[in-house]
């Protein structure tokens, strides 16, 4: 081909063309460089994101390329000024920030950072606006909560273990742990605290109460509403505290395997219900009785001094009542299923049941229907309901009368005596005696 041109132009004219094709060429590749770097300049930062998002066209990739190749004449060494692109992911870096995805609930693919720490309750200002609910509403809440008697006296009653009376039968059952009559403060069953509007009526109704005396049967007498609130409080804290302690109460039984329908404690002096006897010491243990507090004392010779006015004031032809000086005292109490047969005090001292000292009777908690007949026979037998505050006293020709308690009335102690004492549903009975 050289051959053809020199033969058809002059040497001089061929040189001149090949020089001047080459500074085209040139002056070509320099231009298209200069072109392509302002347009990379002006590229906006979107475009080139949803390039490298969507990836490059390998068609249009080898295109350029094979263009570029052919117009800068397959050039070994490229021009010094020219510059090659960029890596694909130099690029992703310099241009598009980290991200770092999570799996959401909603979209699917992550958790989004809140802001600011978020809090699982509603703001008290700014927030959902609720209802608060009724005093109404939530004291029927609390009631589906309360347990019914009986199941919340088998939870807080303590674990018995049977012992071996001294005959060899099965005798009275001391307690693993004390009990006690009035419910723990702390860690026991719920209970509703009695609004000031109860409590308002209970003390009207205490402010009410008079103090009756009604002659039963000669030697008996029935003193209504003799003892106070405030001093029906303190018998209720003093036999809690006793109780708690050394010689408190336990369940009584028999060699037979019967128990007493009560737990008993005695003061004074001990009385053993399997051999009809008293004692130093109690049998079941060996634990010596408490004394008698002296406010109980003065409480009984109150008792006995307004029988004993009421009488004089009845008549001659009244049989009085002898007075007495309280070394025992048996303390009983009653659960909301508790009773007490018919029986006779035939053990103390043979002086004391000759004269008719009487037995003085505390009621204090629940009613009872207190039974007594000249008979053992229930069916002949008459009663009379006492109520928390009454004493009742029989002595003279009512001293050996056959005595008991049918049955206790739930849910009839005063509200403000439960409120004060949180004493345990049921009746709590302090009988006085001397040996």
């Amino acid at each position: 081909m050289l051959r053809a041109l020199n033969s058809t132009f002059p040497s001089t004219s061929f040189t001149k063309l090949f020089v001047s094709r080459s500074t085209l060429l040139f002056l070509f590749h320099s231009s298209f460089s200069s072109k392509s770097k302002k347009m990379e300049g002006r590229r906006k930062p979107y475009t080139i994101r949803s390039n490298i998002d969507s990836g490059p066209d390998p068609r249009s990739a080898s295109l350029s390329n094979s263009s570029l190749n052919s117009m800068a004449g397959q050039s070994a060494s490229p021009h010094p000024r020219s510059r090659s692109p960029q890596p694909l992911e130099s690029q992703r870096e310099q241009i598009s920030p980290k991200k770092t995805i999570s799996v959401g609930p909603k979209s699917g693919r992550g958790s989004e950072p809140e802001e600011g720490p978020f809090d699982i309750c509603r703001p008290a200002i700014g927030g959902p606006i609720g209802l608060k609910k009724s005093h109404l509403i939530l004291n029927t809440e609390k009631r589906k909560e309360i347990e019914p008697v009986e199941s919340r006296r088998k939870q807080i009653s303590p674990k018995k273990t049977i012992s071996v009376g001294r005959k060899g039968g099965r005798g009275s059952e001391p307690e693993e742990g004390p009990f006690d009559i009035c419910q723990p403060a702390i860690g026991g069953p719920i209970g509703l605290k009695k609004s000031l509007l109860v409590l308002n009526r209970e003390k009207r109704k205490e402010l009410k109460r008079v103090k009756t005396i009604q002659y039963v049967r000669p030697g008996m007498v029935l003193l209504k509403n003799f003892i106070c609130q405030m001093d029906q409080e303190k018998i209720v804290n003093k036999c809690s505290e006793l109780g708690r302690g050394v010689g408190g109460f336990y369940t009584p039984g028999y060699r037979d395997g019967a128990k007493l329908h009560l737990r008993m404690m005695c003061l004074g002096q001990d009385w053993d219900p399997e051999s009809r006897s008293y004692g130093k010491s109690r049998s079941v243990d060996g634990a010596v009785p408490p004394e008698i507090p002296q406010e109980l004392r003065k409480l009984v010779d109150e008792a006995l001094n307004a029988s004993h006015e009421f009488l004089r004031e009845k008549g001659k032809n009244v049989e009085e009542i002898p007075k007495m000086s309280p070394d025992i005292c048996i303390v009983n109490f009653y659960s909301s299923s508790g009773k007490l047969g018919l029986h006779q005090d035939r053990d103390e001292g043979e002086e004391s049941l000759r004269k008719g000292l009487p037995v003085v009777s505390f009621s204090i908690g629940d009613s009872a229907a207190f039974l007594y007949s000249d008979e053992r026979g229930v069916e002949k037998a008459e009663m009379v309901m006492l109520e928390s505050g009454d004493v009742l006293i029989f002595g003279g020709s009512s001293r050996h009368i056959f005595h008991g308690v049918q049955s206790i009335q739930p849910n009839t102690a005063p509200e403000i005596l439960i409120e004060k004492t949180r004493l345990r549903p049921g009746r709590l009975n302090l009988t006085f005696r001397q040996y």
